[in-house]
């Protein structure tokens, strides 16, 4: 339970856009471990009235624990984006 912020990841690639932000490839930079880093834009989650959505997202998977859904790893806040770092699922969506 030590804090985090985005100084303990290294960024790769986009995986995907959404409404509100993007969610890119991320590496732990100290144990090598790759994660799915959700950026959540500030100004776009107030002006959208997202806030609420985004912390019952945050609260849903900090609590999932299964092997067909992502569970959280940690969250943190940087000056305009709210990030949700999730565990990294090769394949896509449910749907493909």
């Amino acid at each position: 339970a030590q804090p985090v912020g985005a100084e303990a990841f290294a960024e790769f690639r986009v995986l995907g856009k959404g409404g509100f932000g993007e969610v890119c490839a991320c590496q732990r930079r100290a144990t090598g471990k790759m994660y799915a880093n959700k950026r959540l834009n500030k100004k776009r989650l107030k002006k959208r009235q997202g806030y609420e959505a985004a912390l019952v997202e945050k609260r849903i998977l900090a609590r999932v624990h299964s092997r067909f859904i992502v569970s959280l790893a940690c969250a943190f806040q940087t000056r305009s984006d709210l990030c949700l770092v999730m565990t990294l699922m090769n394949g896509g969506d449910l749907r493909y």
